[in-house]
């Protein structure tokens, strides 16, 4: 009878081994669907334009030629005003809204109502370009922190009213980038402007593009 006995003892302790087994495997299944269950649908990865000499980035940097290149692009579609300021520029910033902070949103449409109150935008036609040999170089890109970057860009102006050109002129726009990670459906970059870093916007002599970025 003992040796029954020892058995039956044996396949119960067995027993307890096996379930202690199965107890750990479900708690780490759970441990891992929880996991997976927040981890995010979707995930921005920036890829520098130049892989000639291949990249290695961590998953949050964002590459300097990256940064530059999205302010320049949205600061030109603000102030593309192709047919009259007084509708043009309103709907300019509706429509690169998802790319600015709500600071510098509110910032840029009450100098909208500014500028319509003095009359500076009925049927101003606007523009900005790109100065030939003052595009992207990494001096043009400060790194503030993980979350900030201070892009300085040298643009030309245009504007006119009704055919006649009023403004032709160069300008250095130092602009405050930001991570806002906010909207990834609007806002696939994950970036936005929020502002202008010191000094603000300043005009460039035509001789002098090449002056020192502060």
């Amino acid at each position: 009878m003992k040796r029954y006995r020892y058995e039956v003892d044996n396949v119960r302790s067995h027993l307890r081994s096996l379930w202690a087994v199965i107890g750990l495997q479900v708690m780490i299944i759970a441990a891992v669907w929880i996991a997976l269950v927040r981890l995010p649908s979707t995930m921005t990865v920036h890829i520098p334009p130049d892989l000639r000499s291949g990249a290695s980035l961590a998953i949050r940097e964002v590459p300097r030629a990256n940064v530059y290149t999205f302010a320049f692009y949205i600061l030109q579609q603000l102030n593309r005003w192709p047919n009259n300021g007084a509708q043009d520029y309103g709907a300019a910033i509706f429509r690169v809204s998802a790319y600015l902070t709500p600071e510098f949103r509110e910032t840029l449409i009450e100098d909208m109502h500014l500028k319509s109150r003095v009359g500076e935008l009925t049927h101003r036609v606007r523009g900005l370009q790109a100065i030939p040999g003052e595009g992207f170089s990494e001096r043009r890109v400060d790194i503030v922190s993980n979350d900030e970057w201070h892009v300085w860009l040298d643009l030309e102006l245009s504007e006119s009213v009704q055919g006649m050109t009023v403004k032709h002129t160069r300008i250095r726009y130092p602009l405050r980038v930001v991570r806002y990670a906010v909207d990834a459906e609007a806002n696939p970059w994950g970036l936005a402007l929020a502002g202008y870093a010191s000094p603000g916007p300043t005009r460039i002599e035509s001789e002098s593009t090449n002056q020192e970025i502060q």
